[in-house]
């Protein structure tokens, strides 16, 4: 089992930046890519951005080109993304999720390809 945990989502302003992390615990070293996505009120769960344990291949969703980065510490076990030039339409809840599927190739932005995720953390931004 692994175990994935959020953390530092919250109410910004439009133009701000907002960094979050994600703790991964148990068999996480049995996983591959590390992903963040995001589900806005009544829409569905959407691929953001992902990142893989075993190389820095990364891999993201055109509409955070240039302002997202996703990075890890594998000492830590963490995640973390970062988020600059944040807008209204960045709003939802955002998880973490863990799976086998290599970052950087189709599968690995398919929700259901992923088996462990976490509770999720709220960002709100105001216009």
């Amino acid at each position: 089992q692994v175990q994935l945990v959020e953390s530092g989502g919250e109410l910004v302003q439009a133009g701000d930046s907002l960094r979050l992390s994600c703790v991964a615990s148990g068999r996480a070293f049995a996983t591959e890519a590390m992903a963040w996505f995001r589900q806005a009120p009544r829409k569905e769960r959407e691929f953001v951005i992902c990142i893989n344990w075993s190389d820095e291949n990364t891999g993201y969703t055109d509409s955070v080109k240039g302002r997202f980065t996703i990075s890890r510490d594998s000492a830590k076990n963490t995640v973390y993304l970062q988020m600059n030039s944040l807008t209204p339409e960045d709003t939802g809840v955002y998880y973490c999720a863990t799976s086998r599927v290599y970052c950087g190739n189709y599968f690995s932005r398919r929700v259901g390809k992923y088996n462990y995720w976490g509770q999720g953390t709220q960002v709100t931004v105001s216009s």
